[in-house]
């Protein structure tokens, strides 16, 4: 008869996996994922939760065939061997993310290009210059409520505000309802014991909201699009449509200012050249998408057959996990500055790539880009108030937000109407 292994013991390391969020809330993740790689290859095993593995997709070329290759590697959690198994609870945390549900990220084939067909109207009707002059506005508010005092801190007081204001703005929630959003979404993002509150909470917010548009055919904004879409059809498909677009947008731009404007402050070289004008403000967010991506982690695929992948034989319904934020370190994506390329570089692949790559690149650059240059404008001698190994992170195995960028300035008189003119 076999025994198991009593908890703690070696044993259990070399069957199990790391812990994902071990991982991506390391105080320098990269040397965690870089270590995973000269150990295990570019694809190896870590853990979600306990009990519940996952293959993490760490190399370029496996990357690109996982989110590429459609009869391998599927959408649908239905094909999820452990969810199916029962291996993976009814209250897990890891079921707001990974679950299924009937919209674009969990579909496949033709069945996706139906669902993807609304979204992409609906963010071609966009006006970015719009977008763009209504940031800005919300940028200089925000910074005006704190540039008196010559402290903040850029998360709560900007870098989480931002994205929440501007989507609720383009689909339609007034601020408070866009507060109750970002509350919802934290807890969903973190994939703890909040994690189904929150999902449950944010489904809400968007029934109410779509309900609210059915009878109301004057409105322009992006729900009002969807809703009206004649390839949606039901209550539930317009509703599941809005929650990759709203969640993954809010929680993912917050990312991308905060770690933007992390660079600006901890390193001098990106500090310097973005500051000194040699290197454009486009051109520092892309760095920034290429040392941090926005997901870094993005869940999931499910093999739809037995296959090989990475020299790793994976079983038709395991789950895989892309390493956005450790594929930066592939030998195949570095150039003569490491994982920094040459401006104009986007091929970093933090929107993904494939059928399902991100959709909404281009209104997300807008908000995100005004957000950044504002700041620039506005606070030029921008400072940390801590040392940067004293930053910690929101706990979440797909994202990598600080919980706090405490920071210090001159004081500046508060921006009016007249002088914004």
């Amino acid at each position: 008869m076999t025994q198991t292994p009593p908890p703690g013991c070696p044993a259990h390391q070399s069957h199990a996996g790391m812990p994902l969020i071990d991982a991506t809330g390391a105080p320098d993740h990269r040397v965690v994922f870089r270590e995973l790689r000269e150990n295990h290859g570019p694809v190896v095993k870590v853990e979600l939760e306990p009990g519940v593995e996952a293959w993490l997709v760490m190399g370029y070329r496996e990357l690109l065939s996982v989110t590429r290759d459609e009869r391998l590697f599927g959408h649908d959690a239905r094909n999820w061997r452990d969810l199916n198994d029962g291996l993976v609870a009814p209250d897990s945390g890891l079921l707001p993310m990974m679950g299924w549900r009937p919209n674009v990220f969990q579909a496949d084939g033709e069945e996706h290009r139906r669902l993807r067909r609304p979204v992409d109207e609906a963010i071609a009707g966009i006006d970015q210059r719009a977008v763009r002059r209504e940031i800005e506005e919300i940028c200089t508010d925000l910074i005006a409520a704190f540039s008196g005092r010559g402290s903040a801190d850029l998360i709560a007081e900007y870098a989480q505000v931002i994205p929440t204001l501007a989507l609720a703005s383009l689909f339609g929630l007034d601020r408070e309802g866009g507060q109750e959003l970002r509350r919802a979404l934290i807890a969903l993002f973190g994939s703890q014991e909040n994690s189904q509150a929150g999902d449950r909470a944010f489904d809400q917010i968007l029934v109410d909201l779509v309900l609210s548009r059915e009878h109301d055919g004057g409105r322009k904004d992006v729900t009002s699009v969807i809703v009206r879409h004649e390839s949606l059809n039901s209550l539930e498909e317009r509703v599941q449509t809005l929650v990759p677009l709203i969640g993954a947008g809010n929680e993912t731009m917050t990312s991308w200012i905060a770690h933007t404007l992390r660079l600006l402050m901890t390193d001098p070289r990106f500090s310097g050249q973005l500051r000194g004008g040699s290197l454009g403000v486009d051109d520092a967010l892309d760095e920034a998408l290429w040392r941090e991506p926005p997901m870094n982690v993005m869940p999931a695929r499910y093999a739809l057959q037995d296959t090989e992948l990475g020299g790793q034989k994976i079983r038709k319904g395991d789950v895989l996990v892309l390493g956005l934020g450790a594929v930066v370190d592939d030998p195949m994506m570095q150039t003569g500055n490491g994982p920094i390329a040459e401006p104009g570089n986007r091929a970093h692949l933090a929107f993904a790539a494939g059928p399902h790559s991100c959709p909404a690149r281009v209104p997300a650059r807008v908000i995100v880009r005004t957000a950044v240059g504002t700041v620039l404008n506005l606070l030029p001698d921008l400072r940390l108030s801590v040392p940067a190994e004293d930053l910690t992170w929101f706990p979440s195995p797909w994202t990598r937000v600080p919980t706090a960028l405490p920071v210090e300035f001159s004081t500046v008189e508060p921006a009016t109407p007249e002088t914004r003119a």
